[in-house]
């Protein structure tokens, strides 16, 4: 075995020992290894949302070129280019950080756009050489303009390669899409939200920098959780929202279904946030072995991809479906707990942000970004502009410009000369010298000019935009709102404000969700007024008291289709479009926070939740139980109900319908109110409610509108006698064009300008049709101004009000999907709100 031989020091080495306090070099160490984790690995920045690798990840996809329009790669591929030129860490959690980026159940709004098994709730995803990958629609916007100096650049790990230190960020997307992350001594958990409702808040912020946390919340009522289901209990949300720390309970989204003729079975089709289906089985089946849990005889999990999430909980006769629910709650995962901690780097140091921090760090990232763009693209414009002038001087004596460069020795010389005697700079000599010929000739000098002109023009926009901080942010608000207009989606996850607004309550008490059943009324809810409301997406709610409805942003075809003065604890009915009537009890229905207004109806439930209806059937409105209602059929019937209905049914007829015949409205109705038709040819009738008799429940009706071949009724209303401000709104379209394609022509008139008519009569004109048009899509008339809203919820400005004479409406330059009443009355006689007829 060799020996190592010691070599002696150098002549002039000195022994240079420090000692050093293992306790001081602890703490150092330890203190960088936490800055280095907080600031470059777990914590996201609170101006793009994203943490280092997911930022790196999408800037190297952009840099790839792996755009929405391209193939997918490789998801390898994508692993070794981000590990080898920016994130030099493992391959594992850079592919761990990109598939989360394209599951739908993580981020509300995906931005990796994958191809292959991604994974689920309870299995991890493919290896990253089975999978494949590019990006989604929104990660462009968060990479859009990288390449105009919208942000800084620094160095990568080996400072061979310069990336963003942050991306420009369209949208708020650490909001939208929220973030987790543990880092040492800290931790952040911040909940997904609405992409439309997070913008509208952004955009309130820009137009009133002063607003407070309550205006915001009118447009962010609380997360929107990409697995739906629902949130119970808003308190620990607007805790969150003030002090950037709370919590809420998710709860699964459960139906009570009638399996067989004598199996009653409780369905699931959605899970709280991060709650896989499996690990809902197995702790269901473990607490019936350790009889936590009575009254379960079996689970299936009916889940595919065509119908998503289905699991049957078969129960057991004679076990109370509410009660069995309560102890799922209590026992399994069905009920979840997430706990809001927004903690993100602002200036990379990590801070504790609410809602109006979160909103106010990025409205100013966004601004200083679009000012920067602004600034940039002004400076290359003003630069084309002074070679364009260059060549304008140069073009109109073109041949002594050629026989100055022939006579020149050099390229040098060939500048001076150009300089001297045009008097042009040295870039725009230099411009003029590194054309070809073939290039010089083609300049005409028209077209020079024209170009002058348009970047005149244009300097002088850009320039007003960065003289106007007012300029600047309502092109910063209009930006947000073309991407609203482009990516926002209805909401998924309902907001209940406390447990006892659940329509099924973790109680022994049964609730009424469906066809026969009953309701037992807690003893604890007063019999408060309340209105009853049900809007044209489907969403039924009662308000918490009956204060006025105010105005406000929508959801997706959010328009109020009935509204019913009632009390917390009183019986309404429900009208179906085949002449059915259905009770419903009020305190069954979600209570809408105060704070919240009416504006969203983000506090409802669909209607399906506790009426059962037929294949076909749909729910024309609501209805009080005590007075005298009136109908209107596609047919042209009409027909008033006197109010004596069975006292031991939850659900009869009121009329008798012939064959294809259906229910288009009902509203309650006196002997002077007027009686509305609109039919699709534009035809308007208008009688009074006394030429109509009323009715038992069996009978058919009589005669309402005379209709011609091939017209069908689009819309009955009941429009009150005392009511000066009824308007008529009808809007047209035509047949042929494909749906959404057509915007048509809008009108709007004031109802008093209809004169009255006999029953069954065909009506007078309501609309001329314009070139192209053949027939209304939507008709309403009512208690104004009337409100529009498009499929996006976004609320539609309508013309003001015109004669009837006129005849045609006004063109539409965006498409109309709802119509409905003002949210807001004047005041009753005795200082509360009217109810409107």
């Amino acid at each position: 075995m060799a020996r190592r031989q010691k070599t002696a020091p150098p002549e002039d080495f000195t022994e240079n020992i420090i000692d050093i306090d293992v306790e001081s070099e602890m703490q150092d160490s330890f203190l960088e290894y936490a800055y280095s984790v907080i600031y470059s690995r777990a914590l996201p920045d609170a101006r793009d949302g994203l943490k280092p690798v997911q930022r790196r990840i999408l800037y190297m996809m952009t840099d790839m070129g792996l755009r929405p329009d391209r193939g997918h790669v490789k998801s390898a591929r994508v692993v070794g280019e981000v590990m080898g030129k920016l994130h030099p860490h493992g391959d594992a959690a850079i592919y761990d950080a990109m598939v989360r980026m394209a599951q739908d159940f993580s981020l509300r709004l995906p931005l990796i756009d994958g191809h292959g098994n991604f994974g689920s709730l309870d299995d991890g995803p493919a290896a990253p050489r089975y999978t494949e990958a590019r990006l989604a629609a929104p990660a462009l916007s968060l990479t859009d303009h990288l390449d105009e100096d919208v942000v800084d650049f620094v160095p990568n790990y080996d400072n061979q390669l310069m990336q963003p230190e942050v991306l420009p960020a369209a949208f708020p997307n650490l909001l939208v899409n929220g973030a987790s992350g543990i880092a040492v001594g800290m931790a952040t958990n911040m909940a997904p939200h609405n992409l439309g409702e997070v913008i509208a808040a952004a955009r309130h912020l820009i137009a009133h920098p002063d607003a407070g946390l309550e205006d915001l919340m009118r447009f962010i009522p609380g997360p929107d959780l990409p697995s739906g289901g629902k949130i119970v209990g808003l308190a620990g949300v607007r805790d969150a929202y003030a002090t950037g720390r709370g919590s809420f309970k998710t709860r699964a989204k459960v139906e009570i279904e009638q399996l067989s003729a004598r199996r009653t079975g409780l369905v699931v089709t959605e899970l709280p946030y991060t709650v896989g289906p499996e690990k809902v089985i197995e702790r269901i089946k473990d607490a019936v072995t350790s009889k936590k849990l009575q009254g379960i005889s079996d689970i299936v999990d009916l889940t595919d991809r065509m119908h998503g999430l289905r699991l049957v909980i078969e129960l057991k006769n004679g076990f109370n479906p509410n009660a069995v629910l309560a102890q799922l709650y209590r026992h399994t995962p069905m009920e979840d707990s997430f706990g809001i901690n927004n903690v993100a780097l602002v200036d990379g140091q990590p801070r504790t942000l609410g809602l109006l921090e979160l909103l106010q760090v990025y409205v100013d990232h966004r601004i200083l970004v679009v000012r920067r763009r602004t600034a940039y693209r002004l400076g290359r414009k003003k630069d084309r502009l002074h070679l364009v002038e260059g060549l304008l001087i140069a073009i109109v004596d073109i041949d002594e410009v050629i026989q100055i460069i022939r006579s020149s020795d050099e390229a040098a010389a060939a500048r001076e000369r150009l300089m001297s005697i045009y008097d042009l700079s040295e870039i725009q000599a230099n411009h003029i010298l590194e054309l070809r010929l073939r290039q010089l000739t083609k300049y005409s000098r028209i077209e020079l000019e024209k170009e002058q002109d348009q970047l005149r023009r244009e300097i002088e926009e850009l320039e007003r935009i960065l003289a106007s901080e007012e300029l600047l942010r309502t092109l910063v608000s209009d930006e947000l709102g073309a991407i609203s207009e482009k990516f926002a989606t209805p909401r998924r996850t309902v907001l209940l404000e406390s447990e006892a607004a659940a329509p099924l309550k973790g109680s022994a008490l049964p609730q009424a969700t469906g066809k026969g059943a009953k309701a037992v009324l807690p003893l604890e809810i007063s019999d408060d007024p309340v209105w009853a409301v049900l809007s044209a997406s489907g969403q039924i709610a009662r308000t918490a008291d009956r204060e006025p409805l105010m105005d406000g942003q929508r959801i997706k075809h959010d328009a109020f289709r009935s509204i019913v003065p009632t009390t917390a604890r009183a019986e309404i009915a429900a009208v179906t479009s085949s002449g059915r009537m259905i009770r419903l009890q009020v305190m069954d229905m979600p209570a809408l926070p105060p704070s919240a207004g009416v504006p969203n109806l983000a506090g409802g439930v669909p209607a399906k939740e506790f009426i059962t209806l037929e294949r076909g059937e749909t729910l024309v409105g609501l209805a009080p139980l005590n007075t005298v209602l009136a109908l209107g059929t596609a047919q042209g019937v009409v027909k008033r109900v006197t109010p004596e209905y069975p006292l031991n049914r939850d659900d009869w007829e009121i009329i008798a319908l012939k064959p294809k015949d259906t229910v288009v409205g009902v509203a309650p109705a006196g002997e002077d109110d007027a009686l509305v038709f609109i039919t699709r040819q534009a035809q308007l009738l208008r009688f009074a409610g006394s030429a109509v008799r009323p009715q038992g429940r069996t009978a058919g009706g009589m005669s309402g509108i005379k209709l011609a071949a091939g017209d069908s009724v689009l819309s009955f209303s009941v429009v009150a006698a005392a009511d000066p401000t009824a308007v008529v709104v009808t809007v047209a379209t035509s047949s042929g064009a494909l749906p959404g394609t057509s915007p048509g022509s809008v009108k709007v008139t004031d109802f008093a300008e209809y004169p009255a008519k006999g029953r069954s009569t065909g009506g007078v004109r309501a609309h001329r049709f314009l070139s192209g048009e053949d027939g209304l899509a939507l008709a309403w008339a009512g208690h104004g101004p009337a409100k529009a809203a498009s499929s996006t919820g976004v609320a539609r400005a309508l013309p003001t009000e015109h004669g009837r004479r006129d005849g045609s409406g006004i063109a539409l330059t965006q498409q109309i999907d709802v119509i409905g009443p003002a949210l807001s009355w004047p005041a009753a006689e005795d200082g509360g709100p009217a109810a409107p007829a």
